[in-house]
Parts: structure tokens; sequence; C-alpha cells
């Protein structure tokens, strides 16, 4: 299994591109997007957006630290939006990619935005899908206490999708449950969360074009929140996905897909 060792943890990834004509890998020269999972999520998630993409892109897809594949060890540091970042740094260099488009869920957000606000030379394009990747400021904070509410009351994981998604389309929501069931129990892994650590003058200062993506119906970061994040971006887009919860990647793939493919086609990234 690909693995690198980090900070007493090992962190699993899957890296998978195009191929040359003669059937050898050629991955390393297509542009990159890494692909950042949500808390209810792994590498598995990114199903429906991997062999959507590797045609003409090199696909990297990465457990969290104490999620999926990736170990967290005794003594081990543990999950936080520093460490998480550090990792997907790490990453990167071990696979030798100066520049990726990163595509962030949920959780992911704390990574993605962390590394462009650290790295922005190495992120072609950004995207924040239901996610503020911990900015804060009065009116995302406002915005987001119903979803903190909810979260208190029904559990996070009770909430990574829409209800309709289980009445329409039963067979997805067993394997959105099926893919979150692989990981240990979130308390084990986030005992306390993931804090707020992104100020809003710094996410207006971030020179990368993002893509603000949000279900109509998510509860846990609602649209009136994710468009804070877009009225502080400069030059950034907006797509809400309608009828749609809290994981627009896993419950609208197809349009989900079209719009991120415009978005990189758009700022340069790829065909």
């Amino acid at each position: 299994m690909p693995s690198f060792e980090r900070l007493g943890c090992q962190l699993y990834y899957e890296d998978d591109g195009p191929l040359a004509d003669d059937g050898s890998s050629a991955a390393s020269d297509a542009p990159a997007i890494v692909f950042a999972h949500g808390a209810g999520g792994n590498h598995l998630s990114w199903w429906q957006q991997v062999p959507a993409f590797n045609h003409a892109y090199r696909c990297i897809v990465i457990d969290h630290r104490g999620f999926g594949r990736s170990t967290l060890n005794e003594g081990a540091t543990a999950p936080t939006p520093g460490v998480f970042i550090d990792d997907l740094e790490a990453l990167l260099d071990h696979l030798g990619i100066e520049k990726t488009a990163l595509v962030a869920q949920s959780m992911g957000g704390w990574s993605c935005l962390g590394l462009a606000l650290r790295h922005p030379q190495r992120v072609a394009a950004l995207v924040m899908a239901d996610t503020l990747g911990g900015v804060t400021n009065e009116v995302i904070d406002s915005a987001r206490q119903a979803g903190r509410e909810r979260i208190q009351r029904d559990g996070l994981l009770r909430l990574a999708y829409s209800p309709r998604l289980r009445d329409e389309r039963p067979e997805m929501a067993f394997l959105y449950d099926e893919i979150s069931g692989l990981n240990r129990p979130l308390s084990e892994i986030l005992p306390d969360g993931l804090p707020s650590v992104v100020s809003a003058d710094e996410l207006a200062a971030l020179p990368v074009p993002t893509l603000w993506v949000v279900g109509e119906e998510d509860p846990i970061t609602p649209p009136n929140a994710i468009r804070e994040g877009l009225r502080l971006t400069r030059g950034s887009e907006y797509f809400e996905s309608p009828q749609t919860g809290h994981s627009v990647y896993f419950e609208r793939a197809a349009d989900f897909n079209a719009r991120l493919q415009e978005f990189l086609g758009a700022n340069g990234w790829g065909a």
C-alpha cells in the first residue's frame, strides 16, 4: 500500500493518472489534483471523481491521519489544523508535486485552505466544498450556530448528507455509511474537533482562484455561511447544488464534476 512515515503515523494515499501510449504510467507528467476528504469519509469517498478525471489529471487521494488506512500510532501527533497542513505539504514533497489543484470536502478544508495560505504559489486552484476551512468572523459564526447545535444534538455523521438521499437513492446512502464505517470513531480521532483558525483578513488576502461549493440543504455549513466566504475572497466563484445536503461531491457527483472541470479549465489547469 502506498504510504509514508509522518510523525509517528503512516499516511496512506493513492496516485492515479493517465497512461502513456505504451501503457506505462504517465501520471507524473499530468496536472495534479489532490482530493481531501471530510470527517465522514476517507480516500474511498472520491470514487465518483477519480475515474472522471484520471484520464487527463494526476489524481491523488489521501487518508488524513487517523482516518481510513492512515494510522495514528500511540504517541503520534494528534490531528490539528497545523498538522493536517504539514501532512498535505509533506505529501506533495513526497510525490515531487510542485503545484496542484486542491479539492477540499468539509474537514479537508482545514488542510487545503491552510496550504493555500501557507504556499499560494503551489496551488493552481482551490475548491472549498461545504467547508470554510476554519475561517471565522461574526457573520460566519452566526450563520453556523444552528449547524453547531444540530451537530451536538444529532452527531456529525448523521448530517453528512441530505435525508432525501436515503429516501431516493438508498444504495448511495448505504455506500456512504459503509465508507465512513471504515474509520475509527470520530470521537477518538478528533475528540476536541477542529477550531476556527483563519481570520477573515487572511482569507481576503488569498491570491488563489477559489470555487465555493455548497448544498442548498447543508445543515452544517449552510449557504449563507459559504456566501460569506465567497464575499471575502477576490474573484472567487460559487456553486450551490439544489436539494443537496453536506456532501455535494457524493450526492450530486455529475453536477459537481462538471462544475469542477469547468473551473479548472477556466483557470488554465489541465485540458
